[in-house]
């Protein structure tokens, strides 16, 4: 009987976990082949010191959080420097937005709670939350993680909104031969898949693709051969935020599933 992804050369984006998932690739007949998209995401406080500094003393008319994990390292870099109660007043009078559960919880300990929100994670879910709201002359902070988020700063500042955005994580990218070679088994039809497990993985991709000149010859190679796999809806969100209108995402957000759903096309096409 032959296994799902016999002769199929898939490509792990990540870094973490990269044997267990080998493994099941293997076991489906595939090829794995590991190309770390993921790259380091950092904490940054001294990269992000003076703008903490600058929102505390500008303050803004809304605030929106999208990481539990980045909220969090604000308030302790405020605590640092002494001015956590002036920070803390702050996310007190700004009308809150946020993205993530975690997120959400975080302010919940603070006693605080968003007048936006997403319902999925996605930032396309927050921007929807988001369109109700007068935006023209507000000040508008973000807080984000490791990569930046064009979609929702644009929004915001084609509503008239003055943006400013602060990244407690910051992201240095991947090897750089790693995502080179990549590249070229893209374009070169030298692999049938790619699996995506974070936002960053995406984002490392195609920022080194448009450096290079050739996003155009990658989306195309995902639109005409190679497939894209994301682990969920974030994930998904970005591949399509950089132009992919085909790929695959399973039900429910495991490694585990986005293989098994890999797995199932495969044998859907071959019969």
């Amino acid at each position: 009987m032959r296994k799902r992804l016999e002769g199929k050369r898939v490509v792990i984006g990540g870094s973490r976990n990269t044997e267990e998932i080998s493994k099941l690739i293997e076991k489906q007949g595939g090829t794995p082949l590991i190309r770390s998209l993921q790259g380091t995401v950092f904490l940054a406080e001294k990269e992000v010191e003076p703008e903490l500094k600058k929102f505390i003393n500008e303050g803004a008319d809304w605030i929106v959080f999208t990481t539990g994990i980045g909220t969090e390292a604000l308030i302790n870099l405020s605590e640092k420097l002494e001015v956590k109660e002036k920070f803390l007043q702050l996310i007190q009078r700004a009308n809150l937005a946020t993205r993530g559960y975690k997120t959400r919880l975080t302010l919940n300990k603070l006693g605080v709670k968003p007048i936006a929100a997403d319902q999925d994670g996605t930032t396309k879910s927050l921007i929807q939350s988001l369109e109700p709201f007068d935006f023209k002359g507000k000040k508008v902070m973000i807080q984000l993680h490791g990569e930046n988020a064009p979609l929702l700063v644009k929004f915001l500042e084609e509503r008239g909104a003055s943006v400013f955005t602060i990244l407690p994580y910051q992201h240095i990218a991947p090897q750089v031969d790693t995502v080179r070679t990549l590249c070229k088994e893209l374009i070169g039809n030298k692999v049938d898949s790619v699996c995506f497990t974070t936002a960053i993985q995406v984002r490392s991709l195609f920022d080194f693709a448009r450096k290079e000149g050739l996003s155009a010859e990658v989306l195309n190679s995902f639109a005409e051969n190679a497939l894209a796999v994301a682990v969920g809806k974030v994930t998904a969100e970005a591949l399509v935020e950089e132009g992919v209108e085909k790929y695959l995402v399973p039900e429910h957000e495991r490694m585990g599933a986005m293989i098994m759903e890999l797995s199932s096309y495969y044998e859907k096409i071959r019969n």
